[in-house]
């Protein structure tokens, strides 16, 4: 028989942690409808664009999508593992990730469906086709492995496998890489006003996940600095595929539609990689007290 010492009968919410601080931001910014996005002016749109325009924004959202239902799918284990830890707060703040990853990834499917047409009954489509080994690696293996895999082990260094994957790579280099790119073609192009609304949207939604990922990942280094190692050989592991999926959306374009240059966006994602790296290593020797007051900073400095 399971016996719970509730937290909230003994000491009541601590509305100080950066969890609750999180929470407070989803509850005010992450309400959102995809639903309530219009995309009529963007299939309008669409329908103007060249060929390899269209297929590089199709190839573009199928990674997400993709990417955005394989949290939805895997996440569970993370919010059950803080729950066990009986941090109580972190996981009030962790319920609005599967309810924002699952919005994720119907604003993508409705985008698929209403502005490119796949997935209709008349054209059904697989977009799985757009998934090069190095997005395979990440998204149809290790995320959902390290994710996983806190069914069974729950300990720290698998906290931070997962963390790292999930919040760091996936969400802090490769999902923000990729806003880059649609912002980059977006914004110059002035196309898809509805995509770019829910683009906005969703950024926000995963700013404040980058946000929990650094501070617990952090709270974890400041009471183990050992586990540094274990960042560093999962960010290290997975740069090359990260890298590797960039270069890869580009490669089969000649000339690359819209005129972009992968180079940026390689520049781009090396950058992000080395900002989640210098973040989460100031953690090591400091306290909690001084994690907390930073994480508190940069919640309050974000707009998401």
């Amino acid at each position: 028989m399971i016996h719970h010492e509730f937290a909230t009968t003994r000491r009541g919410l601590n509305r100080n942690l950066p969890a609750m601080r999180l929470y407070e931001k989803a509850k005010r910014l992450g309400i959102w409808n995809p639903t309530d996005i219009d995309l009529s002016q963007d299939a309008r749109e669409w329908a103007r664009l060249q060929p390899e325009e269209q297929d590089l924004l199709l190839r573009l959202t199928s990674m997400f999508q993709a990417g955005e239902e394989a949290v939805t799918l895997d996440l569970l284990p993370l919010i059950m593992a803080v729950a066990r830890d009986g941090r109580v707060e972190e996981e009030i703040y962790l319920t609005t990730f599967l309810f924002e990853e699952a919005k994720h990834t119907d604003f993508f499917n409705r985008f698929l469906q209403e502005v490119a047409h796949q997935h209709t009954n008349s054209t059904p489509a697989d977009l799985g086709r757009y998934h090069t080994d190095s997005y395979r690696h990440i998204f149809y293996h290790t995320l959902p492995q390290t994710l996983l895999a806190l069914h069974d082990d729950p300990s720290p260094a698998a906290l931070i496998r997962a963390s790292v994957t999930y919040n760091m790579v996936v969400e802090g280099v490769l999902a923000e890489t990729g806003y880059h790119g649609y912002f980059t073609v977006l914004d110059q192009e002035k196309l898809l006003p509805g995509m770019r609304q829910g683009i906005t949207l969703l950024k926000q939604d995963e700013s404040r996940h980058i946000a929990y990922g650094v501070f617990l990942i952090s709270r974890l280094l400041a009471a183990d600095d050992s586990l540094w190692a274990t960042v560093e050989e999962t960010m290290n592991s997975l740069l090359p595929y990260a890298l590797d999926t960039i270069g890869e959306t580009f490669a089969g374009y000649d000339p690359i539609p819209f005129g972009l240059d992968p180079a940026i966006f390689t520049d781009f994602a090396l950058n992000q990689f080395q900002k989640r790296m210098e973040r989460i290593e100031k953690a090591r020797g400091a306290s909690l007290a001084e994690i907390e007051q930073v994480t508190h900073l940069i919640i309050e400095g974000d707009d998401g």
